[in-house]
């Protein structure tokens, strides 16, 4: 293999790993920020300064050749010493100011965060806010978020957690559906209603299942894997709907069954690199995260 590293761009290896994670030009141009072409440029180029060829095109994209996936091990160790080198500058930034990037799942972005980044914006006008809704786990490692609001432990290395609570679920239904079909006072009147269901997700059905319910996806006369488009469908009156309380009890579009059956509590945890949590910015930022998601889920619902 002819190297000729010393020419190698380390940016070319940053769009080198997004390409083999994508398996596709336009989808790590997406990732990037970059147009395609230059996507594709970089790894042209890269290719010229290592002397072999990294990938090869096939009905499924880009994978890795040979070559390619001999290089990827090293390429992801230059990339951790890149991303803890910058972790360890930006925590020593002492300025309250600049920008912090906050990631959250798609329900949580859209009915609670909102409020709480309106309140950091006028506590801390200096401070930036970009919100970055998802479902997927966004790497903190490699700076795709400063923070990161998770349902679940987050177990990286290098990590910062800190448990806030456990939030309860509860089901939820329009008045007008309930009119229609009764309000259930038992397990059985409740799987005789409509529900509105996960489509490729199987959580509500195997949560069903666990009840003693067993069905299928076709139960679901509704089917959505966005949860923030799922609570619409419930709000719009499609079925019966599962969601957290402090964003159900809240909602004046539907009510809380009077039977509930037992469902899983959703834990909130908040997570950052251990390097940022020294970065005074976004220590500002993670402390009024968890003060205000605590004034959140202690708020009463409102008279209805």
């Amino acid at each position: 293999m002819n190297m000729r590293t010393e020419t190698l761009n380390w940016t070319f290896i940053q769009t080198f790993l997004t390409v083999a994670k994508t398996g596709s030009l336009t989808a790590a141009a997406q990732k990037l920020g970059l147009s395609q072409p230059t996507v594709g440029r970089h790894i042209k180029l890269t290719e010229k300064s290592l002397g072999v060829e990294l990938f090869t095109r096939d009905v499924k994209g880009l994978t890795l050749t040979e070559a390619g996936v001999s290089l990827l091990e090293p390429a992801n160790e230059m990339a951790n010493a890149s991303a803890k080198l910058s972790a360890l500058a930006s925590g020593r930034e002492k300025q309250l100011s600049g920008t912090v990037r906050l990631t959250a799942s798609v329900v949580v972005s859209h009915y609670l965060i909102p409020s709480i980044v309106a309140t950091i914006r006028k506590k801390e006008p200096e401070i930036e806010i970009e919100l970055l809704p998802s479902d997927t786990s966004e790497n903190l490692i490699f700076r795709e978020a400063d923070i990161a609001i998770r349902m679940y432990r987050p177990t990286q290395l290098d990590i910062i957690t800190k448990h806030l609570f456990d939030q309860p679920l509860a089901l939820y239904a329009t008045t007008s559906l309930l009119k229609k079909w009764g309000s259930p006072k038992n397990l059985e009147e409740l799987v005789n209603l409509p529900f509105v269901g996960f489509d490729r997700s199987e959580l509500i059905i195997n949560v069903l299942c666990n009840l003693g319910c067993p069905v299928d996806r076709h139960y679901f006369g509704v089917r959505c894997d966005n949860q923030s488009a799922y609570w619409e469908l419930v709000r719009a009156g499609c079925g019966v709907g599962a969601m957290q309380t402090s964003i159900g009890d809240k909602d004046q579009h539907v009510v809380k069954l009077e039977y509930q059956p037992e469902l899983p509590t959703l834990p909130f945890w908040l997570a950052a690199p251990k390097a940022l949590r020294t970065n005074m910015r976004i220590k500002r930022v993670w402390d009024l995260l968890i003060e205000e998601l605590a004034k959140k889920f202690s708020e009463p619902a409102k008279d209805r």
